[in-house]
């Protein structure tokens, strides 16, 4: 199943992401995250790739298995750092021969050690949608945005004309770096629409559950956490699960807003756990989304 095709339902889509664990019994734990989701009927999930292939053949084998063994759709993160035009060919054939049909097309993150210079490489994400989209026209392709801005832009108006040429390269529709102020969300959208960029444009939500791992995260990204939000978690920043019910409130409240407000759907960034997720799609379910 496509997923710009789900998207188009008038019901809302509900997905999580989780990247590849690096043993056995994380791959164990991770199936079993899935079955815990399984009955809020997810949309689909999505398995994120290393920089520079390091997780190459776990992503390609989790997706499979995924798809084989739970029924629930599975999406590849496909990064283009690292790689050279010949090897990204090789490895979108071999997500398409594995029957993978929706591929997330990423720039990627480079380590801090840095990666090799590769000649004949791709600098962009739009540049990787373009391969994909001529290697393989069939296949449903989706791409990142940044309601904040993108770190590397000058600017949020640059950032968004870099936007309108990835969708022009072929994506099907965008996935929203993570936020928590649903105002950079509507914002984005309605510049994103006066630009002439109209793919689905599906928020990423990220529950908070641990208020320094949160905080590093917003950090290396570029999102804002409101300040009437931030001082509510660091005064219960001693108390993990005081972090954690008002995470769930707070992303609840956000989801709701976004959904009412004609969002497609809701993607979560789980972290490999689902008890957050779980809670805030349950509740959004059981309110009648």
């Amino acid at each position: 199943m496509k997923i710009s095709d789900r998207l188009k339902s008038e019901s809302p889509c509900f997905s999580f992401e989780f990247f590849p664990p690096k043993s056995d019994a994380g791959v164990q734990l991770l199936f079993e995250t899935l079955r815990e989701l399984q009955p809020l009927d997810p949309g689909f999930v999505s398995v994120t790739y290393g920089a520079g292939g390091s997780t190459r053949q776990r992503t390609l084998e989790l997706v499979t298995a995924i798809k084989k063994e739970t029924g629930i759709e599975a999406m590849a993160h496909l990064t283009c750092v690292g790689h050279s035009r010949q090897e990204l060919v090789a490895l979108v054939d071999r997500f398409a021969d594995a029957g993978i049909e929706n591929l997330l097309a990423l720039r990627g993150d480079v380590p801090p050690g840095g990666l090799p210079s590769v000649d004949d490489g791709l600098a962009h994400g739009s540049e990787l949608t373009a391969l994909i989209r001529e290697r393989r026209p069939q296949m449903c392709i989706g791409g990142a945005c940044y309601p904040e801005g993108h770190l590397e832009s000058e600017t949020r108006d640059s950032d968004l004309r870099n936007l309108r040429k990835k969708v022009a390269a072929g994506s099907d529709f965008l996935v929203t770096q993570l936020f928590f102020d649903n105002a950079f969300y509507f914002h984005f959208v309605e510049r994103a629409r006066a630009l002439g960029i109209h793919a689905p444009v599906l928020p990423g939500i990220m529950p908070i559950t641990n208020f320094e791992q949160i905080d590093r995260f917003t950090r290396m990204c570029g999102a804002t956490i409101p300040t009437r939000l931030r001082l509510e978690l660091e005064r219960r920043k001693d108390d993990p699960e005081a972090i954690l019910e008002l995470g769930v409130a707070h992303a609840t409240l956000q989801c709701a807003e976004l959904l009412r407000m004609g969002a497609p759907g809701i993607h979560f960034y789980t972290l490999n756990r689902s008890r957050a997720s779980r809670m805030i799609c349950s509740a959004l379910k059981s309110a009648g989304f």
